[in-house]
C-alpha cells in the first residue's frame, strides 16, 4: 500500500490529487494537511496543469473531516494551530489560479465538506454524504464553512444545516445546489476528467482571469465587480492565446492554446 498521505498524477494537463488515508476515511491529521498544502503549492507553479481534481482514496470517503483521535490528544494551543493550518489551506485552494474540481466519492463531513466548498465545482457520487457536523461536537466550522456554505446555498439553508449538524445525501445536496452533478460511484472520476478535459479546451489565461473575476467580484458591490471584470478582460487582450483563438476560428480548426 502506498504510504504517501497525498497522491498526485498529472495527465494531459489534469492533476488528480487523492487524499490517501482510506483506513481512517481520509480524515485530516496535521501531516496530511501539510502534505496537501505542499502538493497544491507545487501544482500552483506547474504551467502544464490546467485543472485539478481532488478526491479520496477508497470507495467509502472523500474525507470525514478532522482526525478526532489526533484532536482528542491536542492541547488548546495545538487545536488553534490545526484550525489556522486548515483554514489557510482552504483559502489557498479557493484562490488556486486554475479550476479545482472536488470529486466527492463518499463521506464528506466537517473539513471534508469545507474542502469541497473551497473547490470551484463539486461533483458527487450517489453514495456521497455531506454535512458541516461540527456543532454536534460543540464547536463550529472553522475552515470557512460558515462563510462559503451560505454563499452557495443561501443563508437560511446554511443556518439549518450548520445549527443542526445534519448530514445530507447526494440527492439532497444536488437539490440545494451544494453540488453541481451526481453520478454513479463507478462513473464519478471519469465524469470529473471529462469535465476537466472540457475546461482544458478553453484558453488558460482566460479561465484563470474568469475565476479571479467571479471570486473577487462576488465579494463586492456590482460596480466594483464590473471593474474587476474589466481589468481581468484587459489582461486577456494582449495574449497570444487570444490571437490564436481568433485565427483558429477563422481557419475553422481547433485552437492550440499555450497559456500565454
Amino acid at each position: 500500500m502506498n504510504d504517501k498521505l497525498v497522491l498526485c498524477e498529472v495527465d494531459e494537463g489534469i492533476a488528480a490529487v487523492t487524499l490517501n488515508r482510506p483506513d481512517v476515511m481520509n480524515s485530516f491529521n496535521f501531516a496530511m494537511l501539510r502534505a496537501l498544502g505542499e502538493q497544491m503549492a507545487a501544482l500552483r507553479f506547474d504551467a502544464s496543469v490546467r485543472v485539478v481534481i481532488i478526491t479520496g482514496a477508497g470507495d467509502r470517503a472523500f474525507s470525514a473531516g478532522a482526525d478526532l483521535k489526533e484532536r482528542a490528544g491536542m492541547a488548546p494551543e495545538e487545536v488553534k494551530a490545526f484550525i489556522f493550518t486548515i483554514r489557510r489551506l482552504m483559502d489557498d485552494i479557493e484562490s488556486f489560479p486554475r479550476p479545482v474540481i472536488a470529486a466527492v466519492n463518499g463521506v464528506a463531513l466537517g473539513g471534508g465538506t469545507e474542502l469541497a466548498l473551497a473547490s470551484d465545482i463539486r461533483l458527487a457520487s450517489e453514495t456521497a454524504t455531506m454535512g458541516l457536523t461540527e456543532t454536534r461536537l460543540a464547536i463550529i466550522p472553522g475552515a470557512g464553512g460558515t462563510q462559503r456554505l451560505p454563499r452557495l446555498v443561501g443563508r437560511g439553508m446554511a443556518k439549518e444545516l450548520i445549527f443542526t449538524g445534519r448530514r445530507i445525501d447526494a440527492r439532497q445536496a444536488l437539490q440545494i445546489g451544494l453540488v453541481n452533478h451526481v453520478y454513479p460511484a463507478g462513473d464519478l472520476m471519469e465524469e470529473a476528467r471529462c469535465l476537466a478535459r472540457d475546461i482544458c479546451q478553453s484558453g488558460p489565461v482566460a479561465v484563470e482571469q474568469a475565476k479571479y473575476a467571479i471570486n473577487r467580484g462576488l465579494e463586492t458591490d456590482m460596480a466594483t465587480g464590473l471593474a474587476i471584470e474589466s481589468n481581468a478582460y484587459w489582461i486577456c487582450i494582449p495574449t497570444e492565446d487570444r490571437t490564436e483563438g481568433l485565427t483558429a476560428f477563422r481557419e475553422k480548426r481547433k485552437p492550440n492554446y499555450k497559456g500565454r
